[in-house]
């Protein structure tokens, strides 16, 4: 997450830049209207190619044509190597989302995301294979249908708190995993910070067979 600050600090500074380089582009242009003598000015890039023209074929007034000149090529080549950076930036950005996708998948927590009737809006892979389904098949189902009666009201019970304001509520709920089979699970439940879901975490306390 730092990292990620760091990098915001750093865009924001990008964005400073652009403004520096919008005013560089505007004094160039206002100084090719002063010395073409036209009150509008150019007002495209042609127009200020034509006037830089006019400005070097001019013995009195090459000199400035060539100053003007500079600053135009000095103003590409730094778009050119913000670009460069904003693709770095983006490439840093794409990879780091990338991992922190792989890390929610595989983390050995099965982590989901419901609203306040219990609909599963978000499930990562080992959750789905505490529920024993296909991650596309969960979607939209209710948790409650996976549990039995008792644990259904438990896991009411929790949401229940957590709507009336408590950060976190934990408890034990037994998943019904097909054909009879029961699945036990410590489940911890607090708010989703980003909106109005609620943020499950189940640990699997099932007893091995023997």
């Amino acid at each position: 997450m730092a990292w990620l600050q760091n990098r915001g600090v750093h865009m924001s500074r990008d964005v400073n830049g652009l403004e520096s380089q919008a005013a560089l582009r505007q004094r160039a242009l206002a100084r090719l209207s002063v010395a073409d003598g036209s009150q509008d000015g150019p007002r495209d890039a042609f127009g200020a190619l034509g006037v830089l023209h006019k400005l070097a074929s001019s013995p009195s007034s090459a000199g400035e044509a060539l100053a003007v000149l500079h600053e135009l090529q000095v103003h590409q080549v730094e778009l050119e190597l913000q670009e460069e950076e904003l693709r770095r930036s983006r490439s840093e950005m794409e990879a780091t989302l990338y991992r922190q996708l792989q890390l929610y998948d595989y983390a050995p927590v099965g982590c989901l995301t419901v609203d306040r009737t219990s609909e599963l809006r978000e499930v990562n892979l080992t959750a789905a294979g505490m529920l024993g389904c296909e991650r596309g098949q969960l979607l939209g189902r209710s948790l409650i249908s996976f549990l039995g009666p008792e644990s259904a009201s438990v896991l009411r019970a929790m949401l229940a708190r957590l709507s009336e304001g408590e950060p976190t509520t934990l408890g034990t709920l037994q998943l019904a995993v097909g054909q009879g089979a029961l699945r036990s699970v410590h489940a911890s439940v607090t708010r989703d910070p980003g909106g109005q879901h609620f943020l499950v975490a189940f640990i699997d306390v099932t007893e091995p067979e023997e």
